[in-house]
């Protein structure tokens, strides 16, 4: 073993310093130095993309122990298109995972996010800027070789197959070719390119507002990156996770989940969805793309009265840090956010002629099967109550989007796959890989790129030390 021996992690965020940790904690245990390098494309303070802005929920009942169901509702939410051995390998690492990120500084709390019931999830205390700092902390105790501002470039391979050079380009538009033992792609998805988001979402698509500022540094490049080196593409092309925000805020994130509990209405007015059909993790990301590729100017509105504050904790359901717009009357209200007046009364009054269910029966943190009468098009299946207590709310909507699902295969140990088997010594993990179909299962995001950001830092060690995956 020589010093020599090069292993590059591409991506700041939690999957590349999982990995990063995770292969210099290998090498070191094996009594042999090996030169672990971590490259991000933004600058310091600006790095590690969604993970930076993210409230990093995890899909788990405690720190030491998985949410039930969790492989069965994760096979549910891509429609029995996921991979099952990905999957059980997800669930097998969750703990383990947990464990080490404590080991590495990283404490948890198990906070409720939103309203309704949901599965089981923890945080990290401080949410993602604490997980990324811990982990950074981690990774410089160990000697992993930080470089921000530098983006990979090209990746070279032997006439084997196997991964030989990584090609950087850094802040002064110099270009370093590192020869390289494995190469780690950690730097996310496509939601930072426009022309690759038109592509597969449709036009208008780039111009989908990002849900955090961290959002638009997942530029694509490591997917084009490693599909010019062969590897084979895999995912939902056409997913994406998005989410209703506050379209007045600036801030990261500004969600407002408060939806399902009145109506959600277009300029024009009119309701164009049921807002009960789900709890809100299960109705956000249709409703989300919808706004944006749908409607006029691309906006919502949501409608409520003051029954809303009388839901307990239901600021929880806000992230947003502007107040609704407020007014005594709908007409009024109907002025202040720009909706047709007229419409507007006229469907709140068809909606109120329909919620003639027993109010005693509302109840926020599940479907309560408090539907609206039947021939209300379209239908409000759960919550319906009327909205007749002023003053009247609203926040308008946009649609934003947190990351997309299309990206490279990979095998359940992060191994980057081409069409005849694993591309040697490429690796990948996080939001770059193409394992989420139809609907991003709920707090789980955040638990793939840690555990398949280790699972890809130890199997790129144990190549530089003669071991095959384990």
């Amino acid at each position: 073993m020589t010093p020599e021996q090069t292993i590059v992690v591409v991506g700041h965020g939690a999957a590349g310093l999982a990995a990063a940790i995770a292969a210099a904690e290998a090498t070191r245990d094996h009594g042999f130095a090996a030169r672990v390098v971590l490259v991000d494309a933004q600058p310091v303070g600006e790095h590690g993309g969604n993970t930076r802005w993210s409230p990093s929920y995890i899909r788990m009942k405690s720190p030491g122990e998985l949410a039930p169901g969790f492989e069965d509702d994760l096979m549910a939410a891509s429609a029995g298109r996921a991979d099952a051995a990905y999957l059980r390998r997800l669930a097998d690492g969750a703990v383990e995972t947990v464990a080490w990120l404590q080991e590495n500084g990283v404490s948890f709390h198990a906070p409720t996010y939103y309203l309704s019931a949901g599965p089981p999830r923890i945080q990290p205390v401080g949410g993602g800027r604490a997980l990324l700092d811990a982990l950074s902390h981690a990774a410089t105790r160990l000697g992993v070789e930080m470089r921000f501002a530098t983006r990979a470039e090209a990746l070279t391979r032997t006439a084997s197959g196997a991964v030989s050079q990584l090609t950087l380009r850094d802040a002064q538009d110099h270009l370093t070719t590192l020869t390289v033992d494995a190469v780690i792609l950690a730097c996310g998805g496509f939601a930072g390119d426009g022309p690759m988001m038109d592509a597969h979402f449709g036009a208008g698509a780039a111009a989908m507002r990002p849900i955090s500022p961290g959002t638009p540094s997942n530029d694509g490049s490591g997917i084009r990156l490693a599909l010019e080196a062969g590897a084979r593409a895999a995912g939902d092309w056409n997913g994406m996770h998005a989410e209703p925000v506050d379209a007045r805020s600036t801030q990261s994130a500004p969600v407002v989940l408060v939806y399902p509990y009145g109506i959600v209405v277009d300029a024009a007015g009119r309701r164009f969805f049921d807002e009960g059909a789900g709890l809100v993790h299960e109705t956000w990301e249709w409703f989300a793309r919808r706004v944006h590729f749908e409607l006029p100017g691309r906006i919502a509105f949501a409608i409520l009265d003051s029954t809303l504050f009388d839901i307990a904790g239901y600021e929880r359901a806000l992230r947003t840090e502007l107040a609704p717009l407020q007014a005594d009357t709908l007409p009024a209200l109907a002025r202040l956010a720009g909706i047709d007046a007229d419409a507007l009364v006229a469907t709140v009054a068809a909606y109120n002629r329909a919620a003639t269910g027993d109010r005693s029966r509302f109840d926020a943190t599940r479907l309560d099967g408090l539907a609206a009468a039947a021939g209300l098009v379209p239908a409000k299946s759960n919550w319906a109550r009327p909205i007749d207590r002023p003053p009247y709310l609203c926040w308008p909507l946009h649609g934003a989007i947190a990351y997309t699902f299309g990206g490279v295969a990979t095998n359940p140990e992060a191994e980057v796959l081409a069409d005849d088997g694993p591309i040697p010594g490429l690796y990948a993990a996080g939001e770059i890989t193409g394992h989420f179909h139809g609907t991003a299962p709920n707090a789980v995001a955040m638990l793939r790129a840690l555990v398949f950001g280790r699972i890809a830092g130890v199997n790129a060690a144990g190549r530089l030390i003669g071991r095959r995956p384990r």
